[in-house]
């Protein structure tokens, strides 16, 4: 099985608000861009969120990072058949240097989940690294975008991901 390794975080110094992802999919990595599986909400949600129709994928690195968003996973690398993260092979598994990571993006106050995994990865594999030195971030998991979670509809998970307009409006108010 080949090790399937993640993409750079968008991101630039003045991100408030990270949202994490557990690893791309088989999609995504052909794609080389995050979320690029047609079926994944994550950008028709951000369209939804900042009012903007579809743009292209350098336009959506910008918009984000203008509005103060980071994206990233939480697994550098892992060996994982398919795209589902329940395929992920945990024992593959490398994790992203977030302690870095959270160095060099100091205004961060906010890290978003999206999914299950990401959270679930990041308690047991990022927390213990991290410390006190970042105990002033803000933990919450969001619904996952993935086609795989159909329990809620694309207006439900709008709904649950307006916190990420709110958050990033608030930070950059408050700047």
């Amino acid at each position: 099985m080949t090790r399937l390794t993640g993409f750079k975080p968008i991101a630039d110094s003045n991100a408030t608000v990270l949202i994490l992802g557990s690893m791309p999919s088989v999609a995504s990595l052909q794609a080389q861009h995050y979320y690029a599986h047609p079926r994944n909400a994550f950008w028709p949600i951000m369209a939804a969120l900042f009012d903007t129709a579809p743009i292209s994928y350098p336009q959506w690195q910008s918009l984000l990072m203008g509005q103060g968003i980071a994206v990233w996973d939480v697994l550098q690398s892992c060996h994982r058949p398919g795209s589902l993260d329940a395929n992920i092979d945990l024992k593959t598994v490398q994790i992203n240097d977030f302690v870095s990571f959270y160095r060099q993006h100091p205004a961060l106050s906010r890290v978003y989940f999206n999914g299950g995994m990401a959270q679930k990865l990041y308690r047991q594999r990022i927390l213990p690294l991290v410390g006190a030195e970042f105990a002033h971030l803000h933990y919450l998991r969001l619904p996952s975008t993935s086609p795989a979670y159909s329990a809620m509809t694309l207006p439900q998970k709008i709904a649950a991901w307006q916190v990420i307009k709110q958050t990033a409006t608030l930070e950059t108010v408050i700047k």
